[in-house]
């Protein structure tokens, strides 16, 4: 498939390596910077959905994402993200993404809007406890190529994921040009899909980015190992 991302807000936290361990399936490892597992909330934009061949989706090609996740190295010592959740407002793709794909979607009310100079990310869902987040970022200095920190790198230079389906790993591809990244401050957050994802509530300062976005090619899954 290809798509494309726009304005992406991200906000990273630290936590202890194995408390993210614990909820990871067998076969694949944390990754760690500094000595911590990183967990991320991320909202951004679904663009211009289509198959490489370049048949849209009509009504499934355009929609709002918030995911939860963190980053892992699968079985073949690939640096992968892995997704506690996916939050969308399309049906019809949580469905075909949970049943074929072991990917944890979740369906109900979510939107990315701009809100004078910051942008605002929002998600309820319909079941089973209507969880919810709501966070509003707002962009700062640009990042120029090639002067990313280590960190910022660990945590955006990721070209795959990795899925748990039917007791198998998989992992699949996705490319695209390195983002162009702004540092970015959070002015506001009343989360708990994080929480929702089993992880204890995030204890320290986040790390806020932004970015206007990329195209993106997803690759077919392929079992990991």
């Amino acid at each position: 498939m290809l798509q494309e991302w726009k304005h992406l807000g991200f906000v990273h936290w630290r936590y202890d390596a194995e408390v993210v361990q614990a909820l990871l399936p067998h076969g694949l490892t944390v990754d760690v910077f500094g000595g911590h597992a990183w967990v991320g909330l991320i909202g951004f934009s679904m663009q211009n959905v289509r198959t490489t061949g370049g048949h849209g989706a009509g009504y499934l090609s355009n929609f709002p994402e918030i995911n939860v996740r963190t980053y892992v190295i699968d079985p073949d010592g690939r640096r992968d993200v892995w997704f506690f959740s996916l939050d969308i407002n399309r049906y019809a793709p949580v469905l075909v993404a949970q049943k074929l794909f072991g990917l944890p979607y979740r369906w109900g009310k979510c939107s990315v809007t701009k809100s004078g100079e910051s942008w605002v990310y929002e998600a309820r869902r319909r079941s089973p406890k209507r969880e919810r987040t709501r966070f509003a970022i707002t962009p700062g200095a640009a990042i120029a190529s090639g002067e990313e920190t280590s960190l910022e790198l660990f945590l955006t230079a990721r070209w795959g994921m990795s899925t748990s389906w039917r007791g198998r790993l998989y992992h699949g591809s996705v490319d695209h040009p390195a983002w162009p990244l702004q540092r970015a401050s959070l002015t506001e957050l009343d989360d708990g899909l994080v929480v929702a994802a089993g992880l204890p509530a995030p204890s320290t300062e986040p790390l806020v980015h932004y970015s206007d976005g990329v195209p993106v090619k997803i690759g077919r899954l392929r079992c990991s190992g």
